[in-house]
């Protein structure tokens, strides 16, 4: 028996400050956001709730009141599942590993229509807190913790290879964040979306150098829930949905940066992985719409357009500098506004990722629409992109 899966329904809260402080009187309860969030997935796919056979949780951040959050949401929301009910973890790509967790469930046979959901808290915590948990999450107990390097370090290494190798510019780099931002402005869930000129990135104070404040993720959270179902399912609903094609994975079997001498910038494991999902997929990285990418700073998009296909090497700043990466450009990328204007939500950014491509991909994005969008794919990453997932999805209307 062939399952195919589809993408039927979507929904995310705008990113932003929600998480409530200790000692703040009234405080906000994940589980009560996620209500509405789920409600509004649901709706949009055209399911019954007692349709739903299994849910796949991002853990949420140590940050969140409720432990053990999916089955007490479950239990919330009176849901039963005969599939599965869980929850899984993988740093940045937690989101893009819950829906293809979900995916499984539908490709094995074991639900019909499945949940991928999950929620961010953390805009609240005090920095020094969410620092060290960064550090302990993703660095190495033995050299990166020690030291404080944090994720914003290699991706600054990344910028100052990238710029001597390739002669890129600061400006170019630069026009990765004003691109991004003119998409929020037209993505009413974004986190940022007043207009922004390169003049202003490139007067903002450093972060590490050369990356700007304008270069890097904001703290925000976040909520989403995808609705995902077999191709009969989508198909008997007369509506238009988002096929999954194919996925690609892989792990270089490093720690965030090799310590064995190499290419630093080559980002491998991202280039490996979509060749993977191109190949299922039967298409080609030429084919692609448009993509959306898990990319933290400018030079992270820059580094994944390039080893993904999407541009030659050495050429994705200058792309973005010309405009090609922009919606009307040769390429969209980041449609959503990316995690530097639509918001980075930790662990459901990848959530995020996919709610775009559903509505993009359905043709319901609204002004921020890719034309006759047809195929496109998103990534995941681990650390630097020592690890990385690739879907890519076809629209079916």
């Amino acid at each position: 028996m062939t399952r195919r899966v589809a993408i039927i329904g979507a929904s995310a809260l705008p990113v932003g400050k929600l998480q409530t402080s200790k000692e703040d009187l009234l405080q906000v309860l994940e589980h009560e956001l996620m209500v509405k969030v789920v409600r509004d997935a649901v709706k949009d796919a055209g399911v019954e709730r007692d349709d739903i056979q299994s849910a796949v949780f991002t853990v949420p951040r140590p940050y969140t009141q409720q432990a053990y959050f999916h089955t007490f949401l479950t239990s919330h929301l009176r849901l039963k599942y005969t599939g599965v009910a869980m929850e899984v973890m993988g740093n940045g790509m937690t989101g893009a590993l819950a829906f293809d967790q979900a995916a499984n469930q539908i490709l094995l046979g074991h639900a019909d229509v499945a949940l991928c959901l999950g929620i961010n808290m953390e805009s609240a915590t005090p920095s020094y807190e969410h620092m060290m948990d960064s550090m302990r999450r993703t660095g190495d107990v033995d050299f990166h913790t020690p030291g404080g390097f944090t994720p914003i370090s290699w991706y600054a290494m990344d910028a100052m290879r990238y710029m001597h190798e390739f002669g890129a510019t600061r400006a170019e780099l630069g026009a990765v964040a004003v691109k991004n931002r003119a998409h929020a402005k037209l993505n009413p869930i974004a986190q940022y979306r007043k207009p922004l000129t390169l003049s202003e990135v490139l007067e903002q104070r450093a972060i590490v150098e050369p990356l700007g404040l304008y270069d890097v993720p904001p703290r925000g959270d976040g909520a989403a829930c995808l609705v995902l179902a077999s191709e009969d399912v989508a198909k008997s609903l007369g509506k238009p949905y988002a096929l999954l094609k194919g996925r690609g994975f892989f792990h270089e079997g490093v720690h965030q940066i090799d310590d064995v001498p190499g290419d630093m910038i080559a980002f491998n494991a991202a280039r490996t992985a979509a060749q993977a999902a191109y190949c299922s997929s039967g298409i080609q990285a030429s084919d692609l719409d448009f993509a959306e990418l898990y990319a933290p700073c400018t030079i992270v998009e820059v580094l994944v357009s390039e080893a993904i296909g999407l541009v030659p090497r050495g050429h994705g700043a200058k792309a973005a500098a010309e405009g090609r990466t922009r919606l009307g450009g040769d390429i969209p990328i980041s449609t959503s506004g990316g995690l530097t204007s639509r918001g980075h939500p930790a662990l459901v950014t990848s959530l995020y990722n996919l709610v775009e491509v559903a509505e993009q991909l359905r043709g319901i994005a609204g002004d921020r629409q890719v034309k006759d969008a047809r195929l496109a794919a998103t990534t995941g990453e681990l650390g630097n992109y020592n690890a990385a997932i690739v879907h890519v999805f076809e629209g079916v209307r």
